[in-house]
């Protein structure tokens, strides 16, 4: 089940660069981490109940680095935080809609996550994220 919003993600070009925004608001990075496998550097800024993540291509051909090409910096995904994902991914194929992974799988910060294709989530990208354990 759904029990909130875990964050907004935004495609960067450089993390570096994109931080002294935030960091003029009075926000902080509190974590940066590679997730290899998506081909991203991630930095997580704590904002109120929920949080900011900043997505940073690891080469030009990653799906961010792609992004970044066709659509130029900006928000990349929303994520709902999920108290049990596959529980989730079932319900979701079972309605028919279109997901990106064949099964949930692992995410940033331990979490395991799914997405939902933007054609069935109103045009957005839309990961389910369930905290790690």
């Amino acid at each position: 089940m759904i029990t909130g919003l875990d964050h907004v993600a935004i495609a960067v070009p450089s993390i570096e660069e994109a931080r002294t925004f935030y960091e003029k608001l009075g926000l902080e990075i509190t974590a940066i981490e590679v997730v290899e496998h998506e081909g991203v550097r991630v930095a997580m800024i704590p904002c109120g109940g929920t949080r900011i993540e900043l997505l940073e291509p690891l080469s030009s051909d990653s799906p961010v680095g792609r992004f970044l090409e066709r659509r130029g910096p900006g928000i990349h995904h929303l994520c709902m935080r999920s108290d049990d994902v596959h529980e989730d991914d079932g319900k979701l194929r079972e309605g028919g809609l279109s997901l990106l992974r064949e099964r949930p799988g692992p995410g940033a910060e331990g979490a395991t996550v799914q997405f939902v294709h933007p054609k069935s989530a109103g045009g957005v990208l839309l990961e389910l994220s369930e905290p790690a354990r």
